[in-house]
C-alpha cells in the first residue's frame, strides 16, 4: 500500500499546454474532445487551465480512484468493489458506523467523481471506483440481519460480491437508466447504487430462504 501511494503521489501532476485540456499524467492519456451528455468512458470536455496540481485535485482523484486502486491495470472495478469488503468487516459489527460511513462515501463521492470527470476527461472514467465501493457496500447490507460471526462468513461475503459485480457489468434496465438520465458525480454514483440495490434483494431473498443463514 505504500508503494502504491507513494507512486500514486509522485505521478499527480497536472499537465496542460496550449490547445489540450487540462489532464492528470497518469497512463491511458485521454485526448481532449469537446463532445458531453455521452456514454460511460467517452470523452466530455474539461477547462483548460495552467497550473500545477492543486490540493483539490489531489484529494479527489485520491478518493475517486480509491486510493490509487482504479489505476490497476486491469479490472479496476473489480479491484474497487473488493476494497470495500474489508471496510464491510471492518465496520460490520458496528451497525451505525457502517451505514454514516456508508454515507459519507457516497457524498464525498458524488463530489471526487465529479471533479475526476473533468480531470481525466472522461464521463465515468474506467479509474473512478469510489461508485463501486459505495455499491459494494449496499450489496451486503442484508448481511447485517445476521448475527456478527455469520454476516461476514467468506461464502456470504462472497456472495454479495459476485452479485454487485454480475449487475455493475450487466446493467439491466434500472441500472442503464441511471447511467443515462444522470450526468456528473451524481451520474457515475447512482447507477452503482441501482445495481448494488438490486444484488441487495439477491442477498437478502437468499437469506430469506435460508442459503446464506
Amino acid at each position: 500500500m505504500h508503494i502504491v501511494t507513494r507512486d500514486f503521489a509522485a505521478r499527480l501532476t497536472l499537465h496542460s499546454s496550449v490547445g489540450d485540456t487540462a489532464r492528470i499524467g497518469f497512463p491511458h492519456p485521454v485526448a481532449p474532445n469537446p463532445s458531453s451528455a455521452v456514454p460511460s468512458g467517452v470523452p466530455i470536455e474539461t477547462q483548460r487551465e495552467d497550473r500545477p496540481a492543486q490540493p483539490r485535485t489531489f484529494v479527489s482523484i485520491a478518493i475517486a480512484t480509491g486510493l490509487g486502486i482504479g489505476f490497476a491495470p486491469f479490472a479496476p472495478g473489480t479491484f474497487g468493489a473488493a476494497l470495500a469488503l474489508p471496510i464491510f468487516v471492518l465496520f460490520s459489527p458496528t451497525v451505525g458506523l457502517l451505514i454514516a460511513t456508508w454515507g459519507a462515501l457516497l457524498a464525498v463521492g458524488i463530489w471526487a467523481a465529479d471533479h475526476a470527470e473533468s480531470v481525466f476527461g472522461r464521463k465515468d472514467d474506467g479509474r473512478i471506483v469510489v461508485d463501486e465501493i459505495v455499491g459494494q457496500l449496499l450489496a451486503l447490507a442484508p448481511l447485517l440481519a445476521l448475527p456478527i460471526g455469520p454476516r461476514t462468513s467468506f461464502w456470504a461475503v462472497v456472495t454479495g460480491f459476485v452479485a454487485f459485480r454480475l449487475f455493475d457489468i450487466w446493467k439491466p434496465g434500472p441500472v442503464r437508466w441511471a447511467e443515462r438520465r444522470f450526468s456528473g458525480g451524481l451520474g457515475v454514483m447512482l447507477d452503482d447504487v441501482v445495481a448494488g440495490a438490486l444484488a441487495a434483494v439477491v442477498v437478502g431473498a437468499l437469506l430469506a430462504a435460508g442459503v446464506l443463514a
